[in-house]
């Protein structure tokens, strides 16, 4: 790789820690509302100082449809003082940070001089971040529940911000000289190598299920992207699998036919992914050549079982092209081990790519970022709705800014870990939000879509147990909230401020399917869709990422060669060429490691985004003791515990949806 490309890479956007980029805010918190009113319900001259806040509100979060990296996507054209992360927020990110480029600096060669300078450049930016943290934690501490705060307190939380600032920096530069190290020589791809990249970092558990069949069913219930998996009542011609290869799989005791006819057959289709599945290599100037795939994949409940089992894998969606490899359980025939193997990389890579542009950043994220300008634009801040929504959709426009600038961009981690060239990353991701339909995607109506919301037919499905408690929980709260408010389906269409959100939202943020609210019952499944979507949605498909997607051999959003054509002359070593490459591998730690690792705000909680972050919602008739946030807290205490004593009892314990793991918003 030529040096000016290097240059290049790096004045897009310095890898992940452009996370960092941001300036905290460090001003005093907002003035309380302390009883949100519905607008046709204020006074005159309430109802003017609404209006007149809401145009100042609209001349700051401006729309656009022409982002550098996402054209034809609704963002907002800047992001606005208030949607900076706020210092604690950074603190969590920076201290993240510093373990993931510490990791990346030991991951090189032992004696590379520019990696110990480094490892020990970080061991001094570790000391300073920490005393930065120790100091927040004191004024913190000292101004807990302050109204306003003392001028030499600004002055000492702007001196911890710019220090945090400054340790982003130099961790960028620290990232940026080990990425030019990393681009020269190849290194030979074998399990251990990739091994050898976690040295201060825990390798990920999955390492130990590589290989395993039963692992690789179950990231379709409880792994990063539990949402393509569908029920199958019939095989598509495009998929020709014959009675006797299902019982090849199988056993001679099922059937293709009766796995069908008893709801037992479940398909993952990859056609969804589009041109970011192209048909040959693409060559990137970071990593050289590399391949993502659209397979097909055949997924049963045995008659005496409860979890799904892999049957067989296309690799590709024209059968006459891409054979189809029936399951292997064991090496004895090396070749068709191998070729099983290497079938179900095939299919690895097409969920990473799936996965974080359509499932991740496309349906959560970008998705906040509406409801947040929306919010923002035509919902005072007096009103019920923008007191409940704010904190929700905390931090969505700033880490969308930085995701779209990190991971969207030419030459950026994106370009490194993804397969298809960016400018089809970009156009593709964009087509999948702008195609999402809001209704039709409401957690009940996905399931029931999809073929998955019969218990008895797929009885082990963690992520749609525990996910169907959070919403019901979510729901009844929000159901109580809005009863405080609106005492008939007549307030909900006399709310002039909710029908311009609502038309916004569907002209403006271009939300598929979203039509005007009419009743408290309308109203009540948008605002949990919403809810659900920013926080506990987000949390089942982000934190996987640091416990499944660090580790390349098992998840990686390029491959390294075509797919199997046959199973002649399939091993290990031809398995292995299909991983990405090493730098790809490291940015996959380092990237992953922060995103998968901020856990700030749990749902139930509802602060101010500003110093000292003070109680947002105040009204005696939803905080009161044993009142509607007493007991959706409650409630979320019940199913922390529900969840826990499932997770008892289940094969492989699911903690992405336990609520004290659920950030409030698309915060990281």
């Amino acid at each position: 790789m030529k040096r000016r490309d290097i240059l290049k890479w790096t004045a897009s956007a310095t890898g992940s820690l452009g996370l960092l980029a941001g300036t905290p805010a460090t001003a005093s918190a907002a003035v309380p509302v302390l009883k949100p009113t519905l607008p046709q319900k204020a006074n005159l001259i309430d109802a003017a100082a609404r209006r007149l806040q809401l145009i100042g509100q609209q001349a700051l979060y401006l729309w656009t449809e022409s982002h550098v990296n996402l054209a034809g996507v609704p963002m907002g054209v800047l992001v606005p003082p208030a949607e900076l992360p706020t210092l604690e927020h950074q603190l969590k990110t920076a201290t993240l940070a510093v373990e993931a480029v510490t990791n990346f600096a030991a991951s090189f060669a032992t004696g590379n001089a520019l990696a110990s300078s480094s490892l020990q450049s970080l061991d001094n930016l570790r000391s300073r971040l920490a005393a930065t943290q120790a100091s927040f934690d004191s004024v913190a501490a000292a101004n807990a529940g302050v109204l306003a705060l003392p001028a030499a307190v600004l002055a000492l939380l702007a001196s911890l911000t710019s220090a945090v600032g400054d340790i982003g920096t130099q961790l960028k530069q620290i990232h940026y000289n080990l990425l030019v190290l990393g681009t020269q020589g190849t290194q030979a791809k074998t399990v251990a190598q990739y091994d050898a990249l976690f040295v201060t970092i825990a390798e990920p558990a999955i390492a130990q299920l590589l290989h395993d069949n039963d692992a690789f069913a179950y990231m379709r219930v409880g792994g990063p992207n539990p949402m393509l998996i569908k029920q199958a009542l019939a095989l598509p011609a495009k998929f020709p699998l014959s009675d006797a290869q299902y019982r090849q799989a199988m056993g001679s005791d099922d059937s293709l036919a009766d796995a069908a006819g008893s709801g037992r057959l479940y398909l993952l289709d990859y056609v969804g992914l589009g041109d970011i599945a192209p048909t040959g290599p693409v060559s990137k100037p970071l990593t050289g050549t590399g391949y993502c795939y659209a397979p097909i994949a055949l997924f049963a409940r045995p008659r005496s079982g409860s979890s799904l089992v892999p049957v067989a894998i296309q690799c590709g969606q024209d059968p006459s092209l891409n054979p189809i490899f029936v399951r292997v359980d064991d090496a004895t025939n090396a070749e068709a081990y191998w070729a099983w193997q290497s079938a179900k990389t095939a299919v690895q890579v097409a969920d990473f790519n799936y996965h974080e542009m359509f499932v991740h950043l496309g349906r959560t994220h970008l998705m906040s970022e509406a409801f947040a300008m929306a919010t923002q634009r035509q919902l005072a801040v007096q009103h019920p709705l923008s007191r409940l929504l704010a904190p929700h959709l905390e931090g969505a426009m700033f880490i969308n800014e930085a995701a779209t600038l990190i991971i969207m961009g030419s030459l950026t981690t994106g370009d490194v870990i993804l397969a298809a060239p960016i400018e089809t990353l970009q156009r593709e991701c964009g087509r999948d939000r702008l195609a999402y339909d809001f209704y039709a995607n409401m957690l009940p109506s996905d399931l029931r879509a999809r073929g998955v919301d019969n218990t008895d037919q797929l009885p082990d499905y963690p992520y749609r147990d525990d996910a169907l408690l959070i919403w019901n929980a979510i729901n009844q709260w929000v159901g109580e909230y809005v009863a405080v408010y609106y005492a008939s389906d007549s307030d909900v269409t006399g709310d002039y401020e909710l029908r311009a959100w609502a038309t916004e939202l569907g002209q403006s943020g271009k939300i598929k399917g979203f039509t005007a609210i009419t009743t408290r019952s309308q109203l009540v499944s948008v605002v949990t869709a919403i809810i659900f979507n920013a926080s506990a949605q987000h949390a089942a498909v982000n934190f996987p990422q640091s416990s499944i997607m660090t580790y390349a051999p098992f998840s990686a959003g390029t491959g390294g060669a075509q797919a199997p054509s046959g199973a002649g002359g399939q091993s290990q070593a031809s398995w292995s060429q299909l991983l990405p490459s090493m730098l790809a591998a490291q940015e996959q730690i380092l990237l992953f490691h922060i995103l998968g690792g901020v856990y700030y705000r749990p749902l139930g909680e509802y602060l101010d985004n500003a110093f000292p972050y003070l109680p947002v919602l105040l009204d005696p008739a939803i905080t009161s003791p044993g009142g509607p946030l007493d007991r959706f807290r409650s409630s979320l205490a019940g199913i922390e515990n529900i969840i826990r004593q499932r997770n008892l009892a289940r094969t492989r314990p699911y903690e992405y949806l336990l609520p004290s793991r659920i950030p409030s918003s698309t915060n990281i």
